[in-house]
């Protein structure tokens, strides 16, 4: 985890940060990593469901649902003023 704590799950709606590190030892993480979620990747906190799980994301100009589980293994650093 980055030294800050920050990971895209503490991130606030409307928030950016840029992924500083991954714990891929999650195969379903693995899976999100294909997608793009990498390190230097530059991500929003779009919103949530009620209850805070899932978690939206927007990252490369697409949208995607994470569960908070696996949010956490995602850590992020500051991005601008928005973290």
């Amino acid at each position: 985890m980055d030294a800050n704590g920050k990971t895209l799950a503490s991130l606030k709606r409307g928030q950016k940060g840029v992924i500083s590190s991954v714990d891929a030892t999650d195969p379903q993480v693995q899976r999100l990593m294909v997608l793009g979620l990498v390190e230097g990747a530059e991500v929003e906190h779009a919103g949530c469901a009620l209850g805070g799980d899932p978690m939206e994301f927007r990252f490369f100009g697409c949208g995607i649902s994470l569960r908070r589980e696996q949010a956490l293994s995602f850590s992020v650093s500051s991005h601008g003023s928005g973290v």
